[in-house]
């Protein structure tokens, strides 16, 4: 299937990057190039745009001011206009999903569905009991490994060094360790990735401290919105994906069972089933309406 690539350049003048396949109604995927061989089966009837946000990927560098999920969102909206859409469609993963939730509060007749994909929780301070979450040995093990790893000399080769913490952090994001080798998401190749924690440091993360999430905040946001999450999610917690489908006003949430943070790599089939059936304007079956944050 034929790909097309290119920028699109941002109001401020930063270049977005961004790689096009299929034919049909567009799908956005934000940072979503760490998806692009697991998800290109779903171009089949549809116009899939996987773009990196600012700062990540082959999209430019920041200069000056700081920037995050407000302005993430903004740049989603420029995607949009560019494109010449009515309102999106997104497939988003991890802390992705902040922002098209915060596009589809501030742009909400420009906002039609969303796929959240273990979804950051809304709250960070917030702790959930333990079954609602993934903590567990597994997650022990690898933060240790990276402390160790942080007073360790740095390699001379940068993108060695990302590698090898990679190596080291893959595992967090799937239940059984075979599958670790498929999470393939450091492209340590590019510059840009290989400073990712620190602009996740300096700037999304203090951007995600300051949003404030509520009910009624978010009662503007009436988008669609299928969140597909894992019970044994070790980065966003499963009882922060319910929590969102009992905050957003037309939300609904598919369960996957023994997976973390990467379900489509476990449970491919109860994945990609429930997202093509949302697509195409029909709640999947296992998709449920959630009225308490426990099961």
């Amino acid at each position: 299937m034929l790909t097309n690539e290119g920028y699109v350049q941002t109001p401020d003048g930063l270049r977005l990057f961004f790689r096009q396949i299929g034919a049909g109604p567009a799908v956005f995927l934000p940072n979503g190039f760490h998806l692009f061989d697991d998800f290109q089966h779903l171009a089949d009837h549809r116009t899939l745009i996987f773009y990196d946000v600012r700062h990540r990927g082959h999209s430019d560098r920041i200069a000056g001011a700081a920037a995050g999920i407000p302005q993430d969102a903004e740049d989603l909206e420029t995607l949009r206009r560019h494109f010449a859409l009515d309102a999106v469609e997104v497939i988003a993963h991890s802390y992705t999903g902040l922002i098209a939730v915060v596009h589809a509060t501030k742009y909400p007749a420009h906002s039609k569905r969303l796929v959240l994909i273990g979804p950051m929780q809304h709250d960070l301070a917030k702790q959930y009991p333990a079954h609602l979450t993934g903590n567990d040995a597994t997650l022990t093990a690898v933060l240790g490994q990276l402390a160790m790893l942080r007073n360790e000399p740095r390699l001379p080769d940068p993108q060695a060094q990302c590698e090898k913490f990679w190596s080291i952090l893959r595992p967090v994001y799937v239940v059984d360790p075979a599958n670790a080798s498929r999470v393939h998401w450091g492209r340590c190749e590019l510059p840009n990735e290989r400073n990712a924690m620190q602009y996740w440091g300096e700037s999304v993360l203090p951007s995600i401290q300051k949003l404030q999430f509520s009910r009624e905040s978010l009662a503007a946001a009436q988008a669609d919105t299928l969140i597909v999450h894992g019970t044994r999610d070790r980065s966003s917690p499963y009882g922060g994906g319910r929590d969102w489908a009992m905050m957003l006003p037309n939300a609904r949430l598919v369960t996957i069972e023994n997976a973390a943070h990467a379900p489509w790599i476990e449970n491919p089939p109860a994945v990609f089933e429930a997202i093509k059936e949302f697509l195409s304007g029909r709640w999947p079956e296992s998709a449920k309406k959630v009225e308490s944050l426990e099961p």
